[in-house]
């Protein structure tokens, strides 16, 4: 089966991050610049936490607070599990329903080096899924 490698091969592994200090609105301004639903929160090359349209809705909307007053580090989420680019699909998949989580920080060497979505899982997994069947094709025709 694939691993977070593979994911990463195929979208790269360029991580959107921000600072802890910036407003959220400016956090979701990028967001929505990069068609992205996620940014990672970074200090001096260190991972802190992630912001996502998630922690948006949940913590500032629902709660009435204001986005241009909120910092990326007052609604990002910092409990996220790590993975690394040996991890395979099925501990990504297990770890986000189990979870409930949509993003995976992706680490080597104790360095962020990556990030996984749950859409990323599942594009691997169906492009595996069709390159299978395409070899079961060519076995069966030859």
């Amino acid at each position: 089966m694939r691993k977070v490698a593979d994911i990463l091969a195929r979208k790269g592994n360029q991580v959107i991050s921000v600072s802890p200090e910036i407003p959220v609105i400016e956090a979701l301004r990028i967001m929505a610049d990069k068609n992205i639903g996620s940014v990672a929160v970074v200090y001096q090359d260190q991972w802190l936490g992630l912001v996502t349209e998630r922690d948006y809705a949940r913590k500032v909307v629902l709660r009435g607070k204001s986005s241009s007053q909120l910092s990326a580090s007052d609604i990002m989420t910092t409990s996220l599990p790590r993975v690394d680019p040996d991890h395979s699909m099925e501990d990504c998949m297990r770890l986000m329903s189990e979870q409930n989580i949509r993003y995976l920080p992706v680490f080597e060497n104790e360095r962020l080096c990556g990030l996984v979505s749950i859409n990323d899982v599942i594009r691997e997994t169906i492009q595996y899924q069709q390159e299978t069947i395409e070899q079961l094709h060519s076995y069966i025709h030859s």
